[in-house]
């Protein structure tokens, strides 16, 4: 656990030493914003018009912050992290072998499991204080309105727990090639596919529908954006980092097989 804690924090001090993490977290707080104030300002039309018609109360008991402000903003913050996220991944592996020290790294004394999960750590960490740095909009929320503490808490575990899913398809993108923005463009890809894949699911027919409904990831993020917290969704959660966290193992532990 020593070696893990190790590579996690030399790649976290790799992270931020490197302009990327600031523009990456500049941008993702920045739209972040940008939709919350947006999500707000239409919101409050929505109140202010409801609110001079008449029997405009009945109406305005239907309007949910949950619903209204943050259900989207996480939706519109999930697609922003499919972007930004390749980003920060793509210097995982390919850095090392452009550097010329990954075989170095395979060369120590350390694991490939070790080398996998400490930079996974790393990586996890600094996209978490992206996160959590997007907390202060439900805060907003929470001391000027009225919303349900408990639906915004089941959207935080949502949004972290894609984050963290993304970063491991980053990860494993990146152990691929030594070129960076290959990584990135990799990885992006595969996050936009799991991101659309169960566009035609209505029209596949029953069994290939719930095929790619369940393997799509904004069907489990969705239901825990909605306050659903489904043991179901969890386990594909678990599953898939734990999954890709193994495929990349396996790629970084084929170097030693050449």
């Amino acid at each position: 656990m020593r070696n893990v804690l190790t590579i996690a924090g030399r790649e976290l001090r790799s992270i931020f030493v490197s302009p990327i993490a600031y523009v990456v977290m500049t941008g993702f707080l920045l739209l972040g914003g940008w939709f919350f104030f947006n999500l707000l300002a239409r919101f409050n039309l929505l109140v202010s018009m409801y609110s001079s018609f008449q029997g405009g109360a009945e109406a305005m008991q239907r309007l949910n912050v949950n619903e209204f402000v943050l259900a989207p903003l996480f939706h519109n913050l999930s697609v922003v992290l499919v972007i930004l996220i390749p980003m920060i991944t793509m210097r995982g592996f390919a850095e090392e072998k452009r550097a010329g020290t990954y075989e170095l790294l395979l060369t120590s004394p350390v694991a490939t499991w070790e080398i996998v999960l400490g930079k996974f750590v790393g990586m996890v960490a600094f996209i978490s204080v992206m996160v959590a740095l997007t907390s202060i909009y439900g805060l907003i929320l929470w001391i000027y309105g009225n919303p349900e503490v408990g639906i915004m808490v089941s959207g935080y575990l949502g949004l972290l727990l894609l984050a963290i899913t993304f970063v491991t398809i980053g990860l494993f993108a990146s152990s691929l090639t030594e070129n960076q923005i290959i990584a990135a463009v990799t990885g992006l890809v595969m996050l936009l596919l799991l991101f659309v894949i169960a566009w035609p699911a209505d029209s596949a027919g029953k069994v290939v529908g719930d095929v790619l409904r369940y393997v799509s990831v904004t069907e489990h993020f969705a239901g825990l954006v909605k306050g659903v917290i489904d043991s179901k969704s969890l386990v594909y959660f678990l599953t898939m980092i734990a999954g890709w966290l193994f495929l990349t193992q396996r790629s970084v532990e084929s170097i030693r097989w050449r």
